[in-house]
């Protein structure tokens, strides 16, 4: 039987549990678990068998969450880990090599513009950020050392969405795998696999969650890429000497990114999700499609007052009809443009400062997604490792604030936007 998405969220790959008839998913608290026999640990080290060896690779709960991220993203398998930027290694990690490098898109998240620009080479591997409006561009800066296309399908913090078709239909053409970060998105706003991308990942930390209590990342395997087509995956295509010659894509087809993931990815470099926090974003899933839709609702709201405000000299939303993006928002996020925006200031830097300590109901603070609503201003928090240049390009400009809006009543957002515009003297 095919399950509707507000089904899935509840349930996919939750059973009762079978030693209590726990209906809510249990927290695995353990470090190991107990073989039945030599047999069978040699059989799980070996990979001929699926189970638990060590909460490092895998655990019950952890399980449940990448099934259930999985199912909603139309993938095949997912790898959970400890943080939004641990998954965007781990999705990088088969696929790089020293002298390798990933064509990027401009409109990033800060951290991972510095992610990308300046850690990575200490792997040896290196980042081309290129506009992703400008296709073209995408399809001069690939060479013979790419291995992958990066973007975000909406943007943090500008909002902007990613023309995922065209996109993918670079990667396609070129034989690279497209990863897509659809941590503003969610699946519930967009799918990226629908629109051909071959990884999707998340900072579980925001919406999935949606309560600010834990962090946590996700890789989910479309499950559709051929990894042994052009030998320029061998992590994946090639023997693995760690286990006797096994060949990752000959031996799990479309499941060959999901076991190196867990059998390498994590054994060796341990960025593991805990079953708590796993239980945590398991919980805030279950109500994902119901404050995906007021995330929404709020902020073509407030976007659309804002946008009159006599203090504010532009808002950056997909969702607003004035917005470059608004046609492309029906066909990548038919549901709606998210809870992200941002909004410039006539006054510059100094008015975004004072905006931000007036503001009483919104808290400061260097995330989003959750059901509060939420200010940074992004030059001088988040994005302040950037250029100027890198940060107006990112959608970060100096007299930009980003506002993630929350779930509250949405008039009182606007009641406390406007007593603090009123006091910053524009």
């Amino acid at each position: 039987m095919t399950y509707g998405f507000d089904t899935l969220q509840i349930h996919a790959g939750a059973r009762p549990d079978p030693a209590t008839g726990a209906r809510q998913t249990p927290i695995y608290q353990t470090t190991a678990y107990v073989f039945r026999d030599a047999d069978h640990a040699a059989a799980l080290f070996n990979l001929q068998e699926v189970g638990y060896i060590y909460s490092r690779l895998t655990n019950p709960t952890v399980s449940v969450l990448q099934e259930r991220v999985a199912t909603l993203e139309g993938g095949a398998g997912a790898v959970c880990c400890s943080s939004g930027h641990a998954a965007q290694i781990l999705a990088l990690f088969p696929l790089m090599g020293p002298g390798c490098n990933v064509v990027v898109s401009t409109r990033l998240y800060g951290g991972s513009i510095t992610q990308f620009s300046q850690t990575i080479r200490r792997f040896g591997w290196s980042a081309k950020f290129v506009d992703f409006d400008d296709l073209a561009a995408i399809e001069a800066a690939i060479d013979p050392g790419t291995r992958a296309i990066f973007c975000e399908s909406i943007a943090n913090p500008g909002g902007y969405i990613t023309d995922l078709d065209a996109v993918a239909a670079i990667s396609d053409k070129a034989g690279l795998p497209l990863i897509v970060d659809n941590t503003s998105a969610t699946p519930y706003l967009c799918r990226p696999i629908e629109h051909g991308a071959t990884l999707v990942v998340h900072s579980m930390t925001k919406y999935l969650t949606g309560n600010g209590t834990v962090t946590g990342g996700v890789v989910v395997d479309s499950g559709r890429f051929d990894w042994s087509a052009s030998g320029k995956f061998p992590s994946l295509s090639e023997p693995e000497s760690a286990y006797h010659g096994l060949k990752f894509h000959e031996t799990f087809g479309p499941l060959a990114f999901t076991f190196h993931g867990i059998a390498i990815g994590l054994r060796d470099l341990g960025m593991t999700l805990n079953p708590q926090a796993a239980h945590y974003t398991l919980m805030g899933i279950e109500t994902l499609s119901l404050r995906m839709a007021r995330h929404v609702e709020n902020a073509v709201r407030i976007a659309t007052w804002l946008e009159s405000h006599p203090a504010v000299e532009a808002v950056t939303y997909a969702g607003l009809p004035s917005s470059p993006w608004h046609d492309r928002m029906a066909r990548i996020c038919p549901k709606g443009a998210g809870g992200l925006f941002t909004v410039t200031l006539k006054g510059g830097y100094d008015a975004c400062i004072r905006l931000v300590d007036r503001l009483e109901l919104f808290s400061h603070v260097a995330n989003l997604g959750d059901t509060r609503s939420l200010v940074i201003h992004s030059a001088s928090t988040t994005h302040r490792q950037l250029t100027p240049e890198q940060q107006t390009a990112a959608g970060a400009a100096p007299n930009v604030v980003r506002f993630s809006i929350g779930i509250e009543d949405a008039d009182d957002i606007i009641a406390d936007l406007e007593q603090a515009l009123a006091q910053i003297g524009i």
